[in-house]
């Protein structure tokens, strides 16, 4: 298996919670349907902050020198996208990186190289349908420079996941160890799908599609 088979194994069995993760209604249970720009920014802004603290403590206990680097250089990144949206708020905005998702807990509970890198495969499969929301929601206000700023942070979240994907692809060295990093990668996405499905319910809504 190579890298972008891999990414497509993943995406192809998780299609159903990707799908239903790239709906409008995601911004809808992201921000508990408080669908302010100010809100969608900050909720941006602090998912930014809890992947940042995810990759710092994986950067410190990382053993392979190569995943090390790179969630190094991810941490930094995540930092730099948390700025970048908080730049765009009227105001000063501290944010909250101590409020962990269900996404952020399974990923922070991966302790394998091939398993985190897995797992940033499909945090990216997410972040893809998420920044694609945030992207129209801004379009639709009629704010192109909020939306640019989105669709650069969309590229660089799927940027990550390839480079995950290709790292795990050149120290993978068995079945075994593509099989974990496919389940860390199923499970990251389907936390993320729970916890969509859960807000949504507590708001009374369904997050299936209507047909």
């Amino acid at each position: 298996m190579d890298a972008d088979e891999f990414e497509d194994a993943v995406a192809e069995s998780m299609t159903t919670e990707l799908e239903r993760l790239g709906s409008s209604k995601r911004l809808v249970a992201l921000t508990d349907a408080d669908l302010t720009e100010t809100q969608v920014l900050r909720t941006a802004a602090d998912s930014e902050r809890v992947a940042a603290a995810t990759l710092a403590a994986w950067a410190d206990d990382e053993d392979h020198d190569g995943a090390r680097e790179v969630f190094a250089e991810f941490r930094t990144q995540e930092r730099d996208h948390a700025d970048r949206i908080t730049d765009l708020l009227a105001g000063d905005y501290d944010g909250d990186a101590e409020g962990v998702d269900p996404m952020h807990a399974e990923l922070r509970s991966l302790e394998s190289t091939a398993a985190r890198l897995g797992g940033l495969v499909g945090r990216a499969l997410v972040g893809d349908r998420t920044h694609l929301q945030v992207v129209s929601f801004f379009v639709n206000e009629g704010d192109e420079e909020r939306a640019d700023c989105f669709r650069e942070l969309r590229s660089e979240t799927a940027a990550q996941g390839e480079r995950a994907a290709a790292l795990l692809a050149e120290i993978t060295a068995d079945d075994d160890e593509w099989d974990e990093a496919r389940a860390a990668a199923e499970a990251v996405i389907d936390a993320a799908y729970g916890a969509y499905a859960d807000s949504l319910d507590e708001l009374g809504l369904d997050p299936k599609p209507i047909c």
